[in-house]
């Protein structure tokens, strides 16, 4: 992964969940919980977290697999991780993160049941990579699940890229101090493939003996699910 994005994303940690409520008005806490629904996780079951940022995803799946379940978050960047630890502690979850690639991961084949990633796939140098990856460390029979903005379509679709375009790097260049940040997340979003196009590269990876695709809020966003093989 670049280090301009490392860098982009270590300059906007601190501020980056009120940035994101702000900006979603809250709905991302409705896709996070439908990505782990879909996942079909189970109590006690193992849950690797990939580009887990300050941790939400990783704590919705943690809330599903219980007490005897285990919930592992990751991301390239650091400084994003930071707060996890103290937001899990906060809500009473034992959930443990830890500095790692998605294209790269340090664990050993097989190692889940569930593999996620939320909001970053698009950020990676190589998306098929990395959904050979997580395919490569969930048990066959396991599931990998992807949440991702799409590209929604009509007039919501026209309002959507007008918010997109304008009033997210405003507004998020107000927050955060980094303008150029949130002009580059809507337009990585806008030109990363979506809905059909995205499991194209699940079918390249050669990881999945299934996949679908689930849209929500009118496309604004996806969640794929592939069964590993």
């Amino acid at each position: 992964m670049s280090a301009e994005v490392r860098q982009m994303f270590s300059s906007i940690a601190t501020r980056y969940d009120v940035t994101n409520e702000v900006l979603s008005f809250g709905v991302h806490r409705l896709w996070r919980r439908t990505a782990v629904r879909l996942s079909q996780a189970k109590a006690g079951e193992s849950v690797l977290d990939c580009a887990s940022g300050t941790g939400d995803l990783a704590l919705a799946f943690k809330r599903k697999v219980g007490g005897t379940g285990r919930v592992l978050g990751t991301d390239f960047c650091a400084e994003m991780l930071e707060s996890a630890p103290s937001k899990a502690a906060k809500a009473g979850l034992q959930v443990d993160f830890q500095v790692a690639d998605a294209m790269a991961l340090p664990f050993a084949d097989n190692s889940f049941d569930v593999a996620s990633i939320g909001f970053g796939i698009r950020n990676v140098d190589d998306p098929v990579k990395c959904l050979q990856e997580m395919g490569r460390v969930v048990k066959p029979g396991g599931r990998v699940v992807v949440l991702e903005f799409g590209q929604p379509e009509g007039v919501f679709g026209a309002l959507f890229r007008i918010y997109s375009k304008t009033v997210m790097p405003t507004i998020g260049g107000l927050l955060t101090g980094n303008r150029a940040a949130f002009e580059y997340l809507p337009r990585t979003s806008a030109a990363f493939p979506a809905g059909e196009r995205f499991l194209s590269l699940m079918d390249q990876s050669g990881a999945y003996s299934e996949r679908s695709a689930y849209p929500l809020t009118f496309g604004t966003a996806n969640v794929y699910v592939g069964l590993v093989r």
